[in-house]
């Protein structure tokens, strides 16, 4: 896992696993691998992890149950798409506004590409999988 400055890596660690949520690759009711395995994993401390899994266990996404590990929560889903949607809106949309207007693209033909360009639609998925 490469992680990126300056977000936190608890909270990077946290968006892959939102990410697998949102992309199907987790279920509601499939098991979070245990710290000790995604620490060793990704080469991060395992206090590191546990930070990851008490934030998404604060806000819903997993579930403890305890002496068995973490589970995907049957609200993982929407809960994933609510916090990544708002971290869009304010944090990527200003941006990509930015330079629509800087470089004088307009909504419609934004969305025309979009439409036309169906690679761009899955070429993110596929190249996570």
């Amino acid at each position: 896992m490469q992680f990126q400055d300056p977000k936190p890596i608890y909270r990077q660690i946290a968006d892959f696993i939102l990410e697998n949520i949102l992309s199907e690759v987790l279920k509601p009711g499939d098991r979070v691998r245990s710290v000790r395995a995604l620490a060793k994993e990704i080469e991060v401390n395992p206090n590191t992890v546990v930070r990851s899994y008490n934030y998404l266990n604060e806000v819903g996404v997993i579930e403890n149950k305890r002496g068995v590990g973490y589970f995907i929560s049957s609200a993982a889903a929407s809960t994933a798409k609510t916090i990544k949607r708002k971290e869009f809106i304010e944090n990527q949309l200003p941006t990509i506004y930015h330079n629509m207007e800087l470089l004088g693209i307009e909504l419609t033909e934004l969305e025309e590409l979009f439409n036309d360009i169906p690679e761009i639609k899955y070429s993110f998925i596929l190249n996570k999988l």
